[in-house]
């Protein structure tokens, strides 16, 4: 392998390629012993691009570059695109779409063939759904709606015009931040579907990509229940059970595949999938084909939040067409009819009239502090973001420097006062709740400023202050996050819990249910798991807590974007406070997440080609 493959074998010692590029690059090599360094090269640069979160990697973008981050090129440099691209399709392993290889070079991407079908399959079943639109009883839709949303909003009511899109198309994305009031759009969306299919009941689905987001996602429904004035039998009618997606297409263990695909489809009317940012390209993919063609899909998430930890980035792919709540002519024409003012035309494809964006935040005062804080990240607006910061308009200084000594004994207060409370509860349930108020969030998981360095250290200064007693790996007060699903033991991805003592004097793990009881698990019990008192931000989507405290790395790393701050600054209700330096927080409000996908070219044509997601 070191004779023939010099510059692979070099870029795997320098941390370029991990040993699944290797093993996949040798695999070919074995099917085409006659395929060159240049192709084993593409094809080790395809399977990094899926680890790294994209679909396929695009040749265009690499051709005659160092293969590492070396300005001489000691490392190597990639070939020039013509010559590479010539090489490509005439090996034996790369095929063009369509072909059953292992490489599949779509113009200047190279995809595995599995990423290449997800996205085209996905691609045609959106647009499919977006084309189709449904027929209703108008009279009886103006009336429903009006039963509804007896009070409209001032000017564009967006949760009103978002279950009318859903009533009347088979493909609705709602997309908002925080507090904009999806869950409550949703209660209220699959009253009206209800109501318009009176007498015959919709089988609705109601699921999320993990358990955590899922039990989430009930709370919410069970909440949002209780604030609507609707006549009981109707009610009755919107379900509170969720599930993951997982659960919902029927895992196989061991398998990608799943019980539900195209051939036996889900037994649902209505799938709505929360949280969507967080699905990538094949659970989504899979979720589609699983979805009979008669049945509505209703997708709610935030386009400005992080993508999926795994490829694709599917819900920005889907909302890049969209800008403000504009619609094609001729469907603004329905939605007068149905009730609404003139709304305004936007050129797009076929999605732009599937698509509903939620702009009003209930949660944050636009004048305060995290709303602007929010909007400025978004704008990429650096010099605001810092404003706001040292404004200390959030209740604290709310940037703090590494450098200065005072910045750790601040952080100490925030952990003091963030974590006092879950641990003089007198009860799990009160500890838990308590718990769920404050989280120190890392943008990495290694490092200093990692969340296995400032676990160690929070606990350290909780020790120190004697609100707990590290004398073992279990110890009173402990917080969990588990890891990985364990439906048998119905713990999954995502979940906390919180080691207490029993009513014995015993050790237990403490879990609030997704029916709000408290259950509990002796902890040799508990499957993969790692102390929570810090999390990364991706770990937090889909949570919210009254405090924050964001930690910055102490150097600029390809994790940092104006995504992860967002999604950081967006899990605060009160109180955000942001540890780093303050050079790095402006890089990384700059850098946007760039994932290479053909699926925003697939779904909106030539806008959607250079789009940076």
């Amino acid at each position: 392998m070191s004779e023939s493959m010099p510059i692979l074998t070099h870029a795997h010692q320098e941390g370029l390629f991990a040993e699944l590029e290797l093993a996949f690059v040798r695999f070919l090599a074995r099917l085409a012993p006659e395929a060159g360094e240049n192709v084993l090269l593409a094809a080790a640069l395809a399977v990094r691009a899926t680890r790294q979160g994209n679909v396929c990697v695009a040749l265009d973008d690499m051709a005659g570059r160092p293969l590492l981050d070396d300005n001489e090129g000691a490392g190597g440099v990639l070939p020039e695109l013509a010559p590479w691209l010539a090489e490509l399709m005439a090996s034996p392993v790369v095929g063009g779409p369509g072909d059953f290889r292992p490489l599949v070079l779509d113009a200047t991407r190279l995809y595995l063939t599995r990423y290449w079908r997800y996205e085209q399959e996905l691609a045609a079943q959106l647009l499919a759904r977006g084309a189709g639109g449904r027929t209703v009883d108008r009279e009886r839709l103006v009336g429903a709606l009006a039963a509804l949303f007896p009070a409209p909003a001032p000017g564009l009511d967006c949760q009103r015009l978002a279950a009318t899109v859903a009533a009347l198309r088979n493909l609705c994305l709602i997309s908002g931040g925080p507090g904009t009031g999806k869950t409550f759009t949703v209660v209220k969306l699959l009253a009206l579907l209800q109501e318009l299919a009176a007498p015959a009941v919709l089988r609705i689905g109601l699921v999320a990509p993990t358990g955590k987001a899922a039990g989430r996602l009930q709370e919410s429904i069970r909440g949002a229940k209780g604030r609507l004035e609707l006549p009981p039998e109707l009610l009755a009618r919107i379900p509170e059970a969720t599930a993951t997606i997982h659960r919902l297409l029927g895992a196989r263990p061991g398998s990608p595949s799943f019980r539900h695909h195209r051939a036996n489809p889900l037994p649902l009317d209505v799938l709505v999938v929360d949280e969507a940012s967080m699905v990538d390209l094949a659970l989504i993919a899979k979720v589609v084909d699983a979805l009979p063609e008669s049945a509505r899909l209703i997708l709610l998430g935030d386009r400005d939040q992080l993508a999926s930890v795994e490829a694709g980035s599917v819900l920005g792919d889907i909302c890049s067409g969209k800008e403000g709540n504009g619609f094609s002519q001729e469907f603004a024409g329905e939605l007068t009819r149905a009730g609404f003012a003139e709304l305004p035309h936007a050129p797009g494809g076929v999605l732009a009239d599937s698509i509903v964006l939620l702009e009003k935040s209930y949660r944050f005062d636009a004048a305060g502090a995290i709303g602007r804080l929010a909007r400025a990240v978004n704008a990429g607006d650096a010099e605001e973001v810092v404003a706001v910061l040292r404004d200390g308009a959030t209740g604290e200084p709310a940037l703090h420097h590494w450098q200065e000594e005072a910045s750790l004994a601040r952080l100490r207060e925030a952990v003091l006062a963030g974590f006092a409370d879950y641990l003089a509860s007198p009860s799990p349930c009160e500890a838990l709740e308590a718990f769920n108020r404050f989280r120190v969030l890392c943008a990495h998981r290694r490092g200093r400023f990692g969340v296995a360095g400032m676990n160690d250290w929070v606990e350290g200064v909780l020790a120190e202050a004697g609100l707990i007693r590290c004398d073992g790996y279990w110890y009173r007060g402990r917080p969990v996050m588990i890891t990985r699903n364990h439906p048998a033991l119905h713990l999954y991805n995502g979940d906390i819990g919180i080691t207490l003592a029993d009513e014995a004097g015993r050790l237990r793990v403490f879990f609030a249910a997704a029916d709000n009881s408290i259950r509990s698990l002796a902890p040799a019990r508990i499957p993969e798991h790692e102390t929570a008192f810090a999390v990364t931000v991706h770990k937090s989507q889909g949570s919210e807590f009254d405090g924050v405290a964001l930690l910055l790395p102490e150097k600029i790393s390809p994790v940092l974007s104006r995504e992860l701050v967002y999604t950081a600054i967006t899990r605060a209700k009160a109180r955000f406070g942001l540890w780093g330096d303050e050079a790095i927080l402006r890089e990384a409000v700059r850098r946007r997440v760039r994932r290479t996908s053909g699926l925003r070219e697939l779904l909106w044509g030539e806008a959607g080609r250079n789009k940076i997601i």
